[in-house]
């Protein structure tokens, strides 16, 4: 088959950067900080008024060329009556480049989250979340190689792929959309309960063609996702987060559990700060993720390592790759906010 060897290409490139020939989609191992690409329904359930993260991610340096990726994601909450309920809204892009031909993906995610407050006096919400993205995909054509361009053993640039209906750029939207239930445990004081967050979400309900080829047949498989976040302020100093995540696509799944225990420390006026945070997670079968974040005030910078245990290990000796985000929160200015302030159960640090 002449588009054999391009394929292989295609497929390794894809594989290893966490997806496969059905372009599974990518993954952050700091995925608590990517609200809207887990679970539109995730959206705006944090103690601010509004959320913006950078995050930068690169892999597989040691054994080829880096795959990289960055994503952006805002959102933001509003109330909209006095039974505590909010719209939150939010807007999230990324791009990813792998392999030797470039391989990459750009997207934009927009989100709304509805939060509706059950008045049940632990602060819980159930709330329902939807996001339409537009995706486009494209590879470098002039560093491709296909079979029939090897004569003997040798590259021969000069002769014809022979490839037909291929084109190097395509573009789909897609659908998705989630529920969740966030709460608080009942006993002790307000501050220190025990918050909750419970999400299921599906992603590509349409399920749009994804190929290269004009192969209409050949649709993305719809991504599910489940999570669940527990988060405590145990006293003045301490806090803590876990998070597991599980998401499966076709054939492909992915479960990545841990979390992080920070040092508090509040100012006279008892506002928080800084937050000094460290742990790990593990994402089954492939990594280990040793994480540290730092906060100040109203921004956070984390940064995680993806020690590899998968079966690549003995040619990555150990060596994923890194992870950096940037975090700012912050309050919108005017009294009508101020109640706003004091009813969410979660709040993300």
């Amino acid at each position: 088959m002449k588009n054999r060897r391009f394929k292989y290409t295609l497929a390794l490139g894809l594989l290893m950067a966490g997806t496969s020939m059905y372009a599974q989609d990518i993954h952050f191992s700091q995925f608590y900080e990517t609200s809207i690409l887990r679970n539109p329904a995730l959206t705006g359930l944090i103690n601010t008024d509004y959320k913006v993260c950078a995050i930068y991610r690169s892999q597989w340096s040691s054994i080829s060329k880096p795959f990289q990726t960055g994503l952006v994601n805002v959102e933001a909450r509003i109330p909209v009556n006095e039974v505590n309920d909010f719209v939150s809204i939010g807007l999230l892009g990324y791009y990813d480049r792998a392999g030797s031909v470039s391989l990459q993906t750009l997207s934009l995610y927009p989100a709304i989250n509805y939060n509706k407050s059950l008045e049940d006096g632990h602060n819980s919400y159930l709330s329902v979340g939807f996001t339409g993205g537009y995706i486009q995909r494209s590879y470098d054509p002039t560093r491709a190689t296909y079979d029939n361009q090897f004569e003997n053993g040798h590259y021969a640039p000069q002769v014809s792929s022979g490839e037909t209906n291929l084109n190097n750029k395509y573009s789909y939207f897609d659908l998705g959309a989630g529920i969740s239930f966030s709460s608080t445990t009942g006993g002790g004081e307000d501050d220190h309960r025990l918050n909750y967050i419970l999400g299921l979400s599906g992603y590509h309900l349409t399920q749009p063609s994804n190929s290269f080829f004009d192969q209409n047949s050949v649709k993305l498989d719809m991504k599910w996702n489940a999570s669940v976040s527990v988060i405590q302020q145990v006293n003045e100093t301490i806090s803590y987060q876990v998070h597991v995540n599980y998401m499966r696509q076709g054939t492909y799944n992915e479960a990545i559990l841990g979390g992080l225990v920070g040092y508090n420390k509040k100012d006279a006026n008892g506002s928080l700060q800084f937050v000094i945070s460290g742990g790990a997670f593990y994402r089954f079968a492939d990594a280990i993720i040793p994480t540290v974040r730092l906060r100040y005030k109203d921004y956070g910078f984390t940064f995680s390592y993806d020690c590899n245990v998968s079966s690549l290990k003995a040619a990555t000796n150990l060596r994923g790759g890194y992870e950096l985000s940037l975090v700012k929160t912050g309050f919108w200015k005017g009294p009508e906010h101020d109640h706003a302030r004091t009813i969410c159960p979660v709040f993300f640090q």
